[in-house]
């Protein structure tokens, strides 16, 4: 058998690393890339009843953009995802930190474990439990109908309401990268920073913080882009009263049968939210150079 180049190419270590990859590499295509590019191309068609007409058109993103109700709602949505990401960060870190700085090496797995004990369920089926807790005649009105309040609150339907049910169900997203990015952390490095004179405070701003940046920059992006195009939490918690981005594109893909304007607005979206993660990615590492 003649030494080709090309069989000393399939006998390479490149050429067995993307026969293993090669399944993985065509279920992404399949499964990510392909309706990812049907969006990109119908929201460059026009539109005709109940059908879609196959011609170039930038109409689309021109009364995307023109809408004012678009603009609002993107907004919002950016607003209430900011808000969710915010409070979930702030509140796992310490959570993080807890389990990797004081809990013992035995027990590390345990709490893991139980933080992901919500994935055990459906997302629906905490969504809708929220709307039990926060509902008028729920469990916090109930308690607070005991204690002698007799004007129950109204909490449902509310930003806030839809902001505590997506930082709930996107904690444990949060929550394990940070983790992660603490647990590399080299305890001498916190030891030498306090031989030094540093307090506890100034060490961990100093040196915990600025290590565990990517772990924080990863629970921001993870929690940030999935919930600014979260559907159901603003159907059952808001009511459909606080519609988000994702509420508008369903109305046009299916109510409306307008799939060109609803993909228009998908893409119109989800440029927006990557110019956004790009500049914090961007802020970010400008100042950890800051730091240094």
């Amino acid at each position: 058998m003649s030494d080709t180049p090309l069989s000393r190419l399939a006998r390479s270590e490149a050429a067995n690393g993307y026969a293993m990859i090669s399944p993985t590499a065509i279920y992404a295509i399949l499964m990510l890339a392909a309706p990812l590019i049907t969006i990109v191309a119908y929201s460059f068609f026009k539109d005709g009843y109940l059908t879609v007409i196959h011609e170039f058109t930038l109409d689309n993103y021109i009364a995307t953009w023109s809408d004012p109700i678009f603009r609002a709602i993107l907004l919002r949505s950016l607003i209430v995802s900011g808000l969710v990401t915010l409070v979930t960060v702030v509140l796992a870190f310490p959570i993080a930190y807890y389990i990797s700085f004081n809990v013992s090496a035995s027990r590390k797995s345990l709490w893991i474990f139980l933080i992901t004990i919500p994935f055990w369920t459906s997302y629906l089926i905490r969504v809708f439990l929220w709307k039990v807790i926060l509902g008028y005649n729920g469990v916090i009105n109930s308690f607070l109908g005991a204690l002698g309040l007799d004007d129950p609150l109204r909490m449902l339907n509310t930003v806030g309401a839809i902001a505590v049910t997506l930082a709930h169900a996107y904690a444990p997203f949060a929550i394990l990268p940070i983790f992660v990015a603490l647990e590399k952390i080299d305890r001498s490095l916190l030891e030498a920073g306090q031989d030094l004179g540093e307090s506890r405070f100034m060490t961990f701003l100093r040196v915990t913080l600025p290590l565990a940046m990517p772990g924080v920059v990863a629970a921001v992006l993870i929690v940030f882009i999935p919930t600014i195009g979260d559907y159901v939490t603003p159907e059952l918690i808001g009511g459909g009263k606080l519609p988000m981005v994702a509420n508008m594109i369903q109305a046009q893909m299916l109510p409306l049968d307008n799939k060109p304007m609803g993909s228009a607005i998908a893409v119109s979206a989800m440029v927006v939210v990557t110019v956004i993660s790009l500049a914090f990615l961007f802020l970010n590492r400008k100042f950890l150079r800051g730091q240094k």
